[in-house]
């Protein structure tokens, strides 16, 4: 192989090359002719390696994370990698199953910053190492012309929205997703302020606010709950709106908060439904003119947000299911084990609480009046507890309290609050109560406050009994 040759066939036409996509095509193409190789060419846009030419190969990846592969390895480190059996290399993306040998050199700029990759794999016995200086010479002319040219292509809006769309996809607080949402609506419309405005609440401000964005938020909590509702209805109403930046047109009265803060320029989209979710808008103090491709990434961007959203609040509904009792709402057994887990001794005290007569109830009356019997004295027992006790459910009829005192006096007259709430809504329960011991295990606690209650129903119910410390 003369690589002289191949030097001189690749790069005669790179100063002919009028944009960076066709500096990079030209350079595999005409690198193909010497070599039976997959090539690409992949450059950095934004956090990722995008794949700006190919050739030879099944399937490309069309964007690496830029430090993922080999070709994230050598454009991360700026280190030529030579890899004669990419079977050994744990980094190796597989492009196709007969690939044997890799070669990946950085593509650099001037300055020596690294800027892509151009990467070669083999499917046959190829010696390496006279490749190793020829693919460099060829990246580094790739690279000076593309500096010529003004560097890697910008991303597009749309892979700025791909990008802002996996952001919104794992943020995990609600909060998060509006404020993603909000620096998206900013970066993909190119307009200087959005805000996100869902249950009527506003989105986070980001840490440096543009005045602009400050204004409005002032404006915005003067005009009050019922302004914001104006504007959340009328995107709902008549959906996606902007202005056209011309001078000389009133806005409607919905928007004149937006107005006062200095707004001139306006996209209002709406987010969620009607009677749950908001409106996005993003606003700049210009007088611009958006255009409907701008708008209808915007709708994009809103309902991914809404997605984002309703999926958090979904798992929050199933995590609340999955912790506590569908009937009374209390929560059951998996919490209330970890609560006693974390009890003080001598401050934690367990009020272990059963329903006097309840299977009388079930026998006579049916389960459903044996259901609201229970609802009925949750109720209760949670509004005779103090601020910061804690009710749960555990069994059929069975309900633990856990509270804070300061000695165990204080957890008879909580437990007797209890026995009289009971009474005013027409039933009895029995209620044993155990202050944890030091170094007592929790499930000890709980059996001495069983004991306790069940001393107090040989006693005839309708009472409370302290465990001996």
């Amino acid at each position: 192989m003369d690589h002289q040759r191949v030097i001189r066939d690749v790069t005669v036409r790179l100063p002919m090359a009028s944009s960076t996509p066709e500096a990079c095509r030209w350079t595999v193409t005409a690198l193909s002719r010497h070599t039976p190789a997959t090539i690409s060419v992949l450059l950095a846009v934004h956090d990722r390696l995008r794949c700006v030419a190919a050739t030879g190969a099944w399937q490309v990846f069309a964007t690496v994370p830029a430090r993922t592969g080999i070709v994230g390895r050598v454009y991360a480190t700026g280190v030529p990698a030579v890899v004669p059996d990419v079977s050994v290399d744990p980094d190796y993306l597989p492009v196709r199953p007969d690939v044997t040998a890799e070669l990946c050199v950085p593509v650099l700029d001037p300055t020596g910053r690294a800027i892509g990759v151009l990467d070669l794999q083999w499917s046959e016995p190829t010696d390496l190492e006279p490749w190793r200086g020829t693919a460099q010479r060829l990246a580094d002319g790739l690279g000076a012309r593309i500096a010529a040219l003004g560097g890697p292509p910008a991303e597009s809006r749309s892979e700025t929205l791909l990008r802002h769309a996996a952001a919104l996809s794992s943020a995990p607080t609600e909060g998060e997703v509006m404020g993603a949402a909000a620096r998206a609506a900013r970066e993909v419309s190119t307009l200087s302020t959005a805000l996100l405005l869902i249950g009527g609440q506003l989105g986070p401000s980001p840490a440096t606010p543009s005045d602009l964005e400050t204004r409005i938020r002032a404006e915005l909590a003067g005009a009050g709950p019922v302004a914001l509702d104006r504007m959340v209805d009328r995107a709902h109403r008549y959906g996606a709106g902007y202005t056209l930046g011309e001078a000389g047109h009133p806005p409607t009265e919905d928007y004149r908060p937006l107005t006062r803060a200095g707004v001139r320029t306006l996209v209002a989209v709406p987010v969620g439904p009607a009677d749950a979710g908001g409106v996005l808008l993003v606003a700049d103090e210009r007088a611009l003119r958006p255009d409907p491709t701008t708008v209808s990434l915007m709708e994009l961007l809103a309902g991914q947000a809404w997605t984002s959203v309703d999926r958090l609040r979904t798992l929050a509904r199933l995590r609340e299911q999955a912790s506590s009792d569908p009937l009374t709402g209390l929560r059951h057994t998996g919490p209330f084990g970890q609560r006693i887990a974390a009890a003080t001794p001598g401050r934690t005290a367990l009020l272990a609480i059963d329903v006097d007569g309840f299977k009388t109830v079930n026998d006579t009356y049916g389960h459903q009046a044996g259901d609201r019997v229970l609802v009925g004295l949750a109720r209760a027992l949670e509004a005779a507890l103090r601020h910061g006790d804690e009710l749960y459910r555990i069994g059929g009829d069975e309900f633990v309290a856990v509270i804070e005192v300061s000695r165990p006096e204080e957890a008879v007259r909580i437990a007797e609050r209890l026995t009289e709430a009971a009474r005013r809504i027409g039933r009895t329960i029995s209620v044993g109560v155990a202050v944890p011991r030091p170094g007592e295990a929790p499930e000890r606690t709980l059996r001495r406050a069983d004991q306790a209650l069940y001393a107090v129903k040989r006693q005839g119910r309708d009472g409370v009994h302290l465990s001996a410390a």
